[in-house]
């Protein structure tokens, strides 16, 4: 009688393709369904809140630029990476971002926890000339974005779109975005993203309240 051994699938390419392929599927649904009846990564963590108009505009200049390519928003749980940036990120954060900006490469620092690291002034100079503040920067310079305006025009159509994704922008909201948006740059906007990125857990002194997320 014949016998079955990892031989058979190591010579049959087809049956090994076809064996890989259900292994994998079935893993990735063990992985990927519970995270959709898993609160803590579908419901944004207490003070989240969506972007303002500005922030929102900055945070397109951040993907025009590709400023993700160089930097990462995901802290790991790990004490070398807590101690360096900051607490964990924890998928509440980012419950309004689509797509979330965690990366996946760090040529410059994380940026979870940037807001407030800085001031305004500080965020300016260094996009500008970043060697003025951090001499050993390998940054490029943005310089042109002091000199083009925040896209006032299309802001709304964009909160919409976030909208229609489950951002809960309400009426006043998006009707009050252009005024927002007036006589601001790329540069102020892009700042105001960044000011804002990760100060929802930075900001509470006590960090009992996400031991669960």
């Amino acid at each position: 009688m014949a016998t079955f051994s990892h031989e058979t699938i190591e010579k049959n390419v087809g049956l090994m393709i076809v064996l890989v392929a259900i292994v994998v599927s079935i893993a990735g649904l063990v992985q990927l369904v519970p995270l959709f009846f898993d609160k803590s990564t579908t419901q944004p963590i207490p003070g989240v809140k969506p972007y303002t108009a500005l922030q929102l505009e900055g945070r397109d200049v951040y993907l025009a630029e590709g400023c993700y390519l160089c930097h990462s928003q995901m802290i790991r749980p790990l004490r070398a990476e807590v101690e360096r940036y900051g607490h964990y990120s924890v998928a509440g954060e980012s419950v309004y971002d689509h797509p979330f900006q965690w990366g996946s490469k760090r040529t410059g620092p994380d940026l979870a926890r940037v807001g407030g690291k800085y001031s305004d002034e500080w965020q300016r100079l260094h996009l500008r000339q970043p060697r003025d503040v951090v001499p050993e920067s390998i940054m490029p310079a943005y310089t042109w974005l002091q000199h083009q305006p925040a896209e006032a025009d299309m802001i709304q159509a964009k909160m919409r779109a976030m909208r229609t994704l489950g951002v809960p922008y309400t009426d006043a909201e998006i009707a009050a975005a252009p005024k927002e948006l007036e006589g601001k740059t790329k540069e102020d906007a892009l700042i105001a993203y960044l000011q804002g990125l990760g100060t929802v857990l930075s900001n509470y002194k006590s960090k009992a309240n996400y031991v669960n997320y």
